[in-house]
């Protein structure tokens, strides 16, 4: 049996993709989106100021090939602080939680496959980095704090509209 019919002047039903989310419920994803942004941030400024330690902290995961190595090591910290500052701004949310996911994920690679392989690095995640003595490692700890910035930015890609960011303003 078909359902009652549409008289001409009734609204259709609103589909639930296109309630209005209440405003209260993008607080939560305002304090993720600058909570990831610090954590960006905080990674790139560590890094910029020292290219040549950054390239080192990079070289000592011995997973790249060397011509990739300066390359990867000198251009991330850039990569971490336009993520940071676009997350600040927030403009494309989503897609910027998305490259902040992928690059997570292979941080977390990168620091489970060096220690698989036993090498004894300091991850180099906030400056720093390179080899260490092998009782200087903390690996578990490494991967669990990553894995909670991957779980933030797993949230911004489940609801990425926040307070406060440009996307909001140019989707008004």
């Amino acid at each position: 049996m078909a359902g009652p019919a549409v008289q001409p002047g009734d609204s259709a039903p609103t589909p639930a993709a296109r309630r209005p989310v209440p405003v209260w419920s993008e607080w939560p994803g305002t304090a993720v989106r600058l909570g990831l942004a610090v954590v960006w941030g905080w990674a790139g400024l560590a890094k910029i100021a020292d290219p040549a330690e950054a390239a080192q902290a990079v070289r000592a995961y011995e997973i790249l090939p060397e011509g990739l190595v300066k390359p990867i090591g000198y251009g991330l910290p850039f990569l971490e602080l336009a993520l940071a500052l676009l997350l600040v701004i927030g403009i494309g949310v989503r897609l910027v939680a998305g490259v902040s996911a992928l690059l997570l994920l292979a941080f977390i690679a990168g620091i489970a496959s060096a220690w698989a392989r036993g090498i004894s690095i300091d991850c180099g995640c906030f400056g720093g980095g390179g080899h260490v003595d092998a009782s200087q490692t903390e690996y578990l700890q490494e991967i669990l704090r990553d894995t909670g910035f991957l779980l933030l930015a797993g949230f911004l890609l489940w609801r990425p509209r926040t307070r406060l960011s440009a996307d909001g303003w140019l989707a008004s």
